[in-house]
């Protein structure tokens, strides 16, 4: 049985579908990466999961379940969210409040899920920021975000992620606008909790360097769709959607081209909004008079894509 377990879910304006139809599984331990560029509504896909969705967006799916409970029950949803589902969002220094100090940050979150004192909370904030190589843990907990560098401040969230022991952590970009050495260092931390912890693991971005390392399978999203889902080696060695194969061409290999060589790009722009037949056509190299019907995503060996012409 899946762990998360999500079908046909949509997320719309009064005016627009932006996240369309979207089905999603993930088994306990499993790492599903959701790929593509930005405004492909990766993110927006992850917090309608978290039902954290602004003003004036909602969600509605034919199914949402989380381990047999209704993620569709925003009772449910709010007692899930931060305790047995968490999050570590795209920016730090914004996900942190920056009135308020690390500890205190921490701690709140385990007493909110948990009831423990703070004696008990700080316990267990000192034990995290410690495996999440922290040092110094007594006086990061009194220091506030902007004291700490962005690395550190990563560091924190995923400690903050991981106060109650959730069972699925959804991070999204978790390596934006740090350095590669830093990113290296929490793609391992993350790998390393994983394995420690059991958890499963929902990892957002549009590195598909990223993407190849991490991912046991890999959904790759285009205008608000799925366009394809595989395991990771299907969707790296056979991808079957145009738009997969032209952003793994798009990869800057060394060695591959003479200097001075322009790098290879996507043609055009994504569409801003629903157009009849496939999203990807007024920019696929492919397209053809059938893609002025929009494809289902339609089961291919070892996966799905949304291309009449995948198989």
């Amino acid at each position: 049985m899946s762990l998360l377990d999500i079908g046909g879910l949509w997320v719309e304006t009064a005016q627009l579908p932006l996240v369309r139809d979207v089905d999603l599984s993930l088994a306990r331990g499993e790492t599903l990466c959701l790929a593509g560029e930005s405004g492909s509504g990766k993110s927006l896909t992850a917090l309608a999961l978290m039902d954290l969705l602004g003003p004036g967006l909602r969600r509605r799916a034919t199914r949402a379940r989380f381990d047999g409970i209704d993620l569709l029950d925003r009772g449910a949803t709010q007692r899930l969210r931060g305790s047995r589902i968490a999050m570590i969002f795209q920016e730090p220094m914004t996900a942190l409040n920056p009135v308020f100090t690390i500890g205190t940050q921490l701690e709140a979150v385990y007493r909110r899920h948990r009831g423990g004192g703070r004696a008990e909370a700080r316990r267990r904030a000192l034990h995290l920021l410690e495996r999440v190589g922290i040092g110094a843990p007594e006086r990061r907990l009194a220091q506030f975000p902007h004291e700490l560098s962005g690395g550190l401040r990563q560091r924190a969230m995923i400690a903050m992620a991981l106060m109650c022991q959730p069972d699925l952590l959804i991070a999204d970009e978790p390596t934006t606008a740090l350095d590669v050495t830093v990113q290296a260092e929490i793609l391992r931390l993350l790998e390393d909790l994983q394995r420690e912890l059991g958890l499963a693991l929902i990892l957002i971005t549009h590195d598909l360097g990223v993407a190849s390392r991490m991912a046991d399978r890999c959904a790759v999203m285009y205008a608000g769709e799925i366009v394809e889902n595989a395991d990771r080696a299907t969707v790296f060695r056979a991808p079957r959607h145009p738009y997969t194969q032209a952003l793994l061409r798009c990869i800057p290999i060394l060695g591959s081209a003479a200097p001075g060589t322009p790098l290879l790009d996507i043609p055009g722009v994504m569409p801003s909004g629903v157009e009849a037949g496939c999203a990807f056509r007024a920019r696929c190299t492919s397209a053809a008079a059938e893609c002025t019907t929009a494809p289902p995503l339609r089961p291919v060996e070892r996966g799905s894509a949304r291309c009449w012409f995948a198989s």
